[in-house]
């Protein structure tokens, strides 16, 4: 299995077990004791499975959840540098890239990488950061160097795991996920090439787009505009090949993790994010009447109030990643932040735009803002 040294991981144990979270605002509250057996038991899973790719991702996984407890509770503890160092040395090995990952951890392996680069002196390590860096950077600016990346990393995976069928579905998930990001149509066409050939998986496409990814092969065969000569050949290989296996087994993501440990389906109501502090009724009170004002046209004199409200909307992401309104409240917040036009409305927008559309991108809400049809 791909894991840091054993005197690392054991440091780590050792100091989640030693101290206790501090209450916080804006901040969950994180048993050590339970992320201690989350992490044991991703272990013993691990030790069970023989270390497939599912059982690595899962651990990098619990390694992200344990992070960004600390990052939030307690930066300043010798155990978060234990935990830096992991994400980059695991996530690294693992070609982390926020486009093909689930857990919506980004901003916390960015903070990682920045304790790494400031605290450590291995080259190595460092490098390893820096390559994570630009891939964090580019979600926010850069969507086309981001999906090549992507694609680059969902190959490694696949050599690096041979014979293992959800790494062999990483480059289709990569190239999926570029092409929905960037609506290039090089992606679509190389998904469906890869998808074509003999050897692909083809009856575990994935749970998160493989009905979409078919609808487009019925397409092109059924000569919709806008697919090449190259597609429309791949694409009646692919559903040759599904009528041919019948009734389609659908695969979860490596990444799906459980993360009632210690993450709340909903942020409660009296948890406060942001400058301001605000409740997630207050976030939507604020961004209705901020609405108000630019339906009364205040234009850019509302653009301090709503950088404030997209800093909470943001807080609540990186606390509560997985609730329920989470993809909804990041839309409403870009709606409103691109009706302004001042450098700092632009900002948040862009930051938030690329939150949504990478990590949250299987929403109807990013499908909605990406032009996706339903």
């Amino acid at each position: 299995m791909i894991r840091a040294s054993s005197k690392v991981a054991a440091a780590f144990l050792l100091a989640m077990l030693a101290f206790a979270p501090r209450p916080a605002s804006a901040t969950l509250e994180a048993d050590p004791q339970m992320l201690y057996r989350q992490m044991k038991d991703a272990f013993a899973r691990g030790d069970a499975h023989g270390w497939t790719y599912a059982d690595q991702v899962y651990y990098l996984s619990t390694i992200f959840n344990a992070g960004r407890a600390y990052a939030l509770q307690r930066p300043d503890d010798p155990a978060y540098g234990e935990l830096a160092t992991l994400t980059v040395q695991i996530g690294g090995a693992l070609h982390y890239n926020p486009l093909i990952d689930y857990d919506a951890a980004a901003w916390y392996v960015r903070e990682a990488c920045r304790w790494v680069e400031k605290n450590s002196t291995d080259f190595a390590l460092i490098s390893a950061s820096q390559a994570l860096t630009e891939r964090i950077d580019a979600e926010d600016n850069d969507p086309e160097a981001l999906a090549r990346m992507a694609d680059e990393d969902a190959l490694a995976i696949a050599h690096q795991f041979p014979h293992d069928v959800q790494a062999e579905l990483m480059p289709l998930d990569a190239d999926w996920r570029a092409w929905t990001l960037t609506h290039d149509t090089a992606w679509r066409t190389l998904a469906f090439e890869r998808v074509a050939q003999p050897g692909f998986p083809i009856a575990n496409l994935p749970d998160v787009f493989g009905a979409a990814f078919v609808d487009a092969a019925q397409g092109a065969v059924a000569n919709a505009p806008g697919y090449s000569p190259a597609d429309r050949a791949n694409a009646a290989v692919i559903i040759a090949r599904l009528k041919r296996i019948g009734k389609l087994d659908v695969i979860a993501h490596a990444n799906a993790v459980p993360h009632d440990v210690y993450m709340s389906t909903l942020a409660p109501a009296d948890e406060y994010f942001g400058p301001l502090g605000m409740s997630v009724l207050g976030i939507e009170n604020e961004m209705k009447h901020v609405n108000v004002m630019l339906d009364y046209k205040y234009g850019n004199l509302e653009s301090d109030a709503a950088v404030n409200i997209a800093m909470a909307v943001d807080d609540m992401h990186k606390v509560y990643p997985r609730d329920r309104d989470m993809a909804k409240l990041l839309l409403a917040c870009i709606q409103m932040l691109e009706r302004m036009t001042t450098p700092a409305s632009t900002q948040e927008a862009g930051h938030l735009r690329g939150i949504l559309t990478v990590e949250y991108q299987d929403s109807s809400q990013a499908q909605q803002l990406l032009g996706v049809e339903p």
